[in-house]
C-alpha cells in the first residue's frame, strides 16, 4: 500500500523474470546516451502513474530532477512488483538480488536499476536505505499488523521516509538534523497515505492503524477486517493519525527551509500536497473506507503557487525544531546516511532552476488537463452513440 509509493507504475518493466538478465557495469561502459535514454524512461513512467511526485518533481533543478527520478523509479518499480496479489517471498528474494547487483555497479537489464545505480553511486546513498525499503515491502508481504503508533512508524520509515532520506543526499544535502527532518516528512506522508486508503487496504486484507488505537476506540481489528466498514469509532482512529502526521509535517517544513533554494519549492509542494489529502479525509468525516480523498489539478497548482511564494518570502518556520533529535524509528538511518554524506568525496552544489521553467510548467499542466478533459468528452459521445 505504500504510496509514497503513489498511484501506479506498470508500464516501465514487466514483472521481473526467474533468470535475472545483466548489463556491463554502469557508468562508461554504457554511455551517456544510454544513461539519457533510461532516465527518459524513468521520467515518463512517473509522469504516467505518479501525478503528485510528477508535479514536484518537474520544478527541481536538471541535476537533482534526474538523480530523483531514478531513485523514485526504482523505489515504485519495487513497490509495485510487491503490491501485485501474486507477490510472495520469491519476488521480495529477487528485488534483493537486483539491490546487490546495483551496489555491485552490475544492475540488472532494466531502466530504473541502471539509472538507480549511478544514482546511489553518485551521490553515495549507503546500501542500508533502499535495503530498509525492501524491508518494509516484507512486512506488506506478511500482512503484518502494527500493535502501536511507534511500530506504524517503523514501518513508515522502511517505505517513505527512506524515500526522502534519497531525496536529501540528491540535493547535496547530509546535515544530521536536516536528514533527520526529512525522514519526519517522509513519516507524515505515510501517515496520510494510511488515512487516505483504510478502506482499500481492508478490502485487500492489509490493516496499517495501531492496534492499541483501535482496541481504544472499541474497533474490533478482526471484523472490521472481515467487513470494512466506517464508523465514528473508526472516524475518531483516523483523525488521531492524522493528528500525529501533523506533528511530524510541521518538524519536515523547517527542514526545507535549509535544502538548497532551488529545491525547496519543489519540496514543498509535496509536502502540501500531501497535507491535503488529510484534509479531504477530515472533510469527508474521517471516513476513508467509504470515500478516497483526492486533489484535483487545479488545487496542486494552487499549492504549487504558495510553495514557491513562500520559498521567495524567506524562512517562515520555527528553525529551532531543526535541532529535534530524529524519531526513534528513523535514528539509525539517519545517523548512517549522515557518514556516508560526511565521508563521501565533495561535489559541485544543486545546480540552478531555470526562472521561467516555473511559468512553463503550469502552462503546460494546464493544457494537458484540458486535453485530458476533451479526450473525455469525445470518448463519452463515441459510446452514447454506439447505444444509439
Amino acid at each position: 500500500m505504500t504510496d509514497v509509493r503513489l498511484d501506479t507504475f506498470a508500464g516501465l518493466q514487466t514483472v521481473v523474470s526467474h533468470r535475472t538478465r545483466r548489463t556491463p557495469p554502469c557508468g562508461e561502459a554504457y554511455g551517456f546516451s544510454g544513461h539519457q535514454t533510461d532516465l527518459a524512461a524513468c521520467a515518463a513512467a512517473i509522469r504516467k502513474g505518479s501525478k503528485s511526485f510528477h508535479l514536484a518533481a518537474m520544478i527541481l533543478p536538471r541535476e537533482t530532477r534526474q538523480a530523483a527520478q531514478a531513485l523514485y523509479a526504482f523505489c515504485r518499480h519495487a513497490d509495485d512488483l510487491i503490491d501485485d496479489a501474486r507477490a510472495n517471498q520469491k519476488a521480495l528474494d529477487q528485488l534483493h538480488d537486483r539491490l546487490d547487483q546495483i551496489y555491485l555497479g552490475r544492475p540488472a537489464a532494466y531502466p530504473c536499476d541502471r539509472a538507480f545505480a549511478r544514482t546511489v553511486k553518485t551521490y553515495a546513498i549507503p546500501k542500508a536505505v533502499p535495503l530498509a525499503l525492501l524491508e518494509g515491502f516484507a512486512m506488506d508481504i506478511s500482512n503484518r499488523c502494527y500493535r502501536t503508533i511507534a511500530e506504524v512508524k517503523g514501518y513508515a520509515t522502511c517505505v517513505a521516509s527512506t524515500v526522502g532520506l534519497m531525496m536529501s543526499l540528491a540535493m547535496r544535502t547530509g546535515d544530521p538534523n536536516a536528514l533527520a527532518r526529512a525522514a519526519d516528512l517522509g513519516i507524515a506522508m505515510q501517515l496520510t497515505n494510511i488515512a487516505r486508503d483504510v478502506g482499500e487496504d481492508a478490502r485487500n486484507g492489509r490493516l496499517y492503524l495501531p492496534m492499541d488505537w483501535l482496541e481504544d476506540a472499541g474497533v474490533d481489528p478482526e471484523n472490521f477486517l472481515k467487513s470494512p466498514r466506517f464508523s465514528p469509532a473508526l472516524g475518531t482512529v483516523v483523525r488521531r493519525l492524522l493528528a500525529e502526521a501533523s506533528r511530524h509535517y510541521r518538524l519536515g517544513h523547517v527542514g526545507i527551509e535549509v535544502l538548497p533554494p532551488d529545491c525547496q519549492p519543489a519540496i514543498r509542494t509535496a509536502a502540501l500536497v500531501y497535507e491535503e489529502i488529510g484534509v479531504a479525509v477530515a472533510e469527508n468525516g474521517y471516513d476513508s473506507v467509504s470515500h478516497r480523498a483526492r486533489t484535483g489539478l487545479t488545487k496542486k497548482l494552487s499549492l504549487m503557487l504558495r510553495a514557491r511564494r513562500v520559498t521567495l518570502g524567506g524562512p517562515t518556520c520555527n528553525t529551532g525544531l531543526l535541532d529535534e533529535a530524529p524519531d526513534p524509528a528513523t535514528a539509525s538511518l539517519v545517523s548512517m546516511a549522515a557518514r556516508s554524506f560526511a565521508e563521501a568525496p565533495r561535489a559541485a552544489g544543486v545546480g540552478r532552476a531555470d526562472p521561467d521553467r516555473f511559468l512553463s510548467i503550469m502552462m503546460r499542466l494546464q493544457s494537458d488537463a484540458r486535453d485530458d478533459r476533451r479526450f473525455r468528452r469525445l470518448t463519452a459521445r463515441e459510446k452514447a452513440a454506439s447505444l444509439v
